[in-house]
């Protein structure tokens, strides 16, 4: 029986158990896709990686990432994780501060860097986002399945980072924290339009520890709520800039995830012209092998 080396990282958060975890396969070379997509299920976390040979000179290595259901093309934590995970485990080293993922959305530069307290941040760029608004019949069934209305100065809209998320703002985040939506309807919903879920952002009174909460749901993908969604949050970040609010929330600013499945999430947002930056800490829970 092969063993190959694993870690399970929280992600999102300096604290064990209190943010997004990720399985990581270190080592990948030989697994078919059946086979990963049979150990994400069984890991039945919202995302199982898989670390594979680069196949571009450009990149660092290549990453594989599933939920328990599907293959998804790109990631937020997942990607944050793996990266925290290869450092951990030497397998590859910052230059300069930065590393590049090979991913189904293609390559994704990271940033690497330690603060005063010795705490690592990882940031990842996302991906060129596609924005597409929803129609008014589209908005009117987002509503219903939240049971909340949302804004209709910055309509909803289908975020494409290679992860796919319907991005809608309500009208705070007390709001966003009591919506307690219908998930099988919204499943239906997100199949049909292709959609990795729906992410759901309300602003913080002045004074708060973070500017916005914000909670991520994807039915469609075997996950109802994701606990700290990466890609979700860089959609946010890209509807934001999209709805011309950067004004309105600041380039940068902390986005926190997680209260209502009893996580504390924290993400560092960074929004300019040319790109969005998506961080946060890491830390491993677990570090062994994994008999394949």
């Amino acid at each position: 029986m092969r063993k190959t080396p694993f870690k399970q990282v929280d992600v999102f958060t300096g604290s064990p158990f209190k943010g997004n975890p990720v399985a990581v396969v270190l080592q990948a070379d030989g697994l078919t896709g059946e086979r990963m997509q049979r150990i994400a299920n069984w890991t039945n976390l919202s995302e199982t990686t898989f670390v594979l040979p680069a196949t571009s000179d450009q990149a660092d290595y290549r990453v594989r990432i599933f939920t328990p259901g599907a293959e998804l093309p790109f990631a937020g934590h997942p990607t944050i994780g793996t990266a925290h995970a290869l450092l951990e485990a030497g397998l590859i080293e910052a230059h300069g501060g930065s590393l590049v993922q090979e991913c189904g959305a293609g390559l994704v530069k990271l940033q690497v860097e330690s603060n005063r307290a010795g705490e690592r941040w990882i940031s990842f760029d996302l991906p060129r986002p596609s924005v597409t608004p929803l129609t008014n019949t589209e908005v009117e069934e987002l509503e219903a399945i939240l049971g909340s209305p949302v804004s209709r100065q910055a309509a909803p809209q289908l975020i494409d980072v290679g992860a796919r998320w319907i991005v809608a703002q309500l009208s705070s985040a007390e709001a966003v924290l009591a919506s307690r939506p219908d998930l099988q309807r919204m499943k239906i919903q997100d199949m049909k339009a292709k959609a990795t879920g729906v992410a759901i952002f309300g602003e913080y009174a002045s004074g708060a520890p973070a500017r916005i909460e914000v909670r991520a749901f994807a039915p469609a993908c075997g996950v109802d709520e994701d606990p700290v969604c990466g890609s979700g949050n860089g959609c946010v970040a890209a509807f934001i800039r999209a709805s011309g609010q950067t004004g309105r929330f600041g380039c940068e600013f902390l986005a926190s995830q997680g209260a209502v499945l009893g996580r504390a999430g924290l993400l560092r947002i960074a929004i300019d012209r040319e790109r969005i930056q998506v961080g946060g800490m890491s830390v491993t829970c677990i570090d062994g092998l994994l008999a394949l």
